[in-house]
């Protein structure tokens, strides 16, 4: 009964959300105030119905109901109650439903918090939404229908959830993902209406920018608890593989990432109009993309749900439509949203434009090194197959970030619309030989090694932190103490260089562990050890121990600090009763500055094993830094001007384009 309540709820939501479709952009054609006003109702039952239907489907997972066919193929009755609440969304069809209830979710959030637009804009805005998740409800109900029913022969055990998933990290990363991806479709939605509408101004701009902030934010702490969950449960002790799936949720940050600083000169200076549309509509297209190739069964992943390819047509016929007609509805309206407020060679908008250049260029090789392959075998055929891999996209991928971190740091000093170069002189030229001297200075006192890729990093982060610094004190200052100035500091500026801050920490953090790892694959017997700069490792052994639905063989790996007892690791090696799938679990003692990494491979005989021990210096300054980047997103946000119903300042008329005095 309870499959059956969801699966009627999922009904009357595709149903409210065609109505959100239709009568709200009918109400604003027409000018009809209560068609549009239906928008936030229809909105509110749509979310409504969408927790029932999830909330069925979770029921019957909590109470083990087999006779659901995607209950009985990704839980079984030993799977501890936290991994099957969260197997929900384990697979392709739940993982769909999650998708859908974030979608109307983010609606309804636009519903509650929007009091600050217009109707018109609202009805359009929600009904673009409307759309969408009509498209998604129609394709889970006739495709991917999670309440499925076995009718005959149900099973009394289900096959059990993949055993990679059975982690803490399936409960938090899918959820934090979802809400970045899907996130930037309120975006979209605001790029489409503002094309309908024609009216792309300072406003529109500052309603955008807070609900492109939160997505980004939640698309980075996604991406990086992704990387997390794959650096300690694959067992391979990396946190990166360029991996297709891996790519498909980077490139709709680095596309969002040039929309929030796009949006930002929108807003400021009333000019990038058009590209800011266009970077809307990319962001989300690139999130529909990705949902597109994990599903469709073209990759083989850890990541992708294997479906059947029958299905990823469907999805792949509702991608086109989707972004089709929004590129046909741009070619057509983007003329009339042009901006027109011109700018110097040197300004901030240059600067801001050639960060947005290369992200876009960035996020283009990334699409480029992903489809290839897929397209070169399906014209050359599966024979043929060729794979690019970590050496493509390092040899590209990082030139163009240290690219971006360099102009980072000018554009941080540059002003709105004109800036002088005996300014740049004076404000960067001792910076520069400061950040240049530590960055050669700071690593070889640290590891007494010279690496010229770590003494670069560590100058670009310099470079970065630096700059922010000396703005923050530099704006400070003009208050009549340095405390006070910083408390008049906005909370949109605040965030931004939080949000820098965290993007130097990143930049640490990858190319100094890149650089100073130790990674060693050895056999041990018991008793033997290994030595890796000041530790010494040494084998105890192998004990098997009993897990709730698994057998496993633990390790007992005994850690030695300049010759004295440091600490003990358990890594393991385990074995699923259900599935018989075999399982990697590794130990790490994580710390600011290194990370000890363990991990069993097979076993050799006489009581040997295949032991995976890495030394991994600052590599949690790469979640650190991300984390702190989405903090900065969420500080913006907080800014109390996006819950303004009017501009903060009077707005000034230049050029013919409405610009409110605003500090970015």
């Amino acid at each position: 009964m309870i499959p059956e309540l969801g699966n009627f709820a999922l009904m009357l939501a595709l149903c409210l959300a065609s109505l959100q479709a239709v009568v709200p952009m009918a109400g604003s054609f027409t000018n009809n105030q209560l068609w549009m006003s239906l928008a936030r109702p229809l909105s509110s039952g749509l979310w409504v119905f969408m927790v029932l239907s999830f909330s069925c489907l979770a029921y019957a997972f909590l109470h083990d109901d087999f006779t659901v066919a995607y209950i009985a193929r990704n839980s079984n009755t030993l799977l501890p109650v936290y991994y099957k609440f969260a197997a929900v969304w384990g697979a392709h069809e739940g993982s769909l439903l999650l998708w859908v209830l974030i979608l109307a979710t983010w609606g309804y959030a636009v519903s509650l918090l929007s009091s600050n637009l217009p109707l018109d804009i609202l009805a359009r805005v929600l009904s673009v939404m409307g759309i969408i998740t009509s498209g998604f409800l129609a394709f889970l109900l006739f495709t991917s229908n999670p309440f499925e029913r076995l009718l005959l022969n149900a099973p009394t055990e289900g096959t059990d959830l993949n055993p990679l998933l059975q982690d803490f990290g399936l409960i938090i990363h899918p959820p934090f993902l979802y809400m970045g991806y899907v996130g930037f479709s309120v975006a979209f939605s605001f790029a489409i209406a503002a094309l309908l509408t024609g009216r792309l101004d300072a406003a529109w701009a500052r309603w955008t920018r807070p609900w492109t902030n939160a997505a980004w934010a939640f698309l980075t702490c996604g991406i990086a608890l992704g990387s997390w969950w794959a650096y300690y449960e694959l067992g391979w002790g990396g946190w990166w593989f360029w991996d297709p799936v891996e790519n498909v949720s980077f490139m709709p940050w680095l596309v969002g990432t040039a929309l929030i600083h796009s949006l930002a000169v929108t807003e400021k200076r009333g000019v990038f109009k058009s590209w800011t549309v266009l970077l809307a509509i990319a962001a989300f297209s690139l999130s529909l993309l990705g949902a597109f190739i994990v599903r469709s069964g073209l990759i083989t992943s850890v990541h992708a749900f294997a479906v059947d390819p029958a299905r990823g047509i469907v999805l792949l016929t509702l991608l086109l439509l989707i972004i089709g007609s929004s590129l046909v509805l741009y070619a057509i309206r983007a003329p009339v949203v042009m901006g027109t407020a011109t700018y110097g060679s040197w300004s901030r908008e240059v600067f801001l434009l050639i960060n947005n250049i290369i992200l876009v260029v960035a996020t283009a090789m990334i699409l480029l090194g992903t489809l290839f392959p897929l397209i070169h075998e399906a014209i050359y055929g599966e024979a043929n197959r060729v794979s690019i891999g970590a050496p493509y996209f390092n040899a590209l991928f990082l030139p163009l970030m240290a690219l971006l971190a360099m102009f980072l740091g000018l554009a941080t000093f540059s002003r709105w619309k004109k800036t002088s170069l005996d300014y740049f002189k004076q404000q960067t030229g001792k910076l520069l030989l400061a950040a240049v001297s530590l960055g050669i200075v700071i690593p070889f006192l640290v590891t007494a090694k010279v690496n010229m890729g770590a003494m670069f990093a560590v100058i670009l982060a310099l470079w970065i932190i630096g700059s922010i610094a000396k703005d923050v004190v530099s704006k400070a200052r003009n208050k009549q103490n340095l405390l006070a100035g910083l408390r008049s500091l906005s909370l949109s500026y605040c965030g931004m260089q939080v949000a820098h801050f965290g993007f130097a920490i990143v930049v640490l953090g990858i190319c100094l562990t890149s650089h100073y790892s130790v990674e060693e694959d050895v056999r041990l017997a018991t008793g033997e050890s290994i030595s890796i700069g000041k530790y010494e490792f040494r084998f105890d052994g192998v004990v098997e121990r009993e897990g709730p639905n698994y057998t496993a063989n633990s390790a007992t790996i005994q850690v030695f600090q300049n010759g004295e007892e440091y600490l003990t690791m358990h890594p393991e090696k385990r074995i699923y009763h259900a599935r018989g799938d075999v399982q990697t679990e590794a130990d790490i003692q994580i710390g600011l500055f290194r990370d000890l990494f363990t991990a069993l491979g097979d076993p050799r005989g006489d009581d040997a094993w295949v032991v995976r021990i890495h030394v991994k210096p600052f590599v949690i300054w790469i979640w650190m830094g991300a984390f702190i980047m989405a903090l900065g997103g969420i500080t913006a946000i907080l800014d109390k001007r996006y819950r303004s119903k009017k501009l903060v300042n009077s707005p000034v008329l230049e050029a013919g384009v409405m610009q409110p005095v605003l500090e970015h």
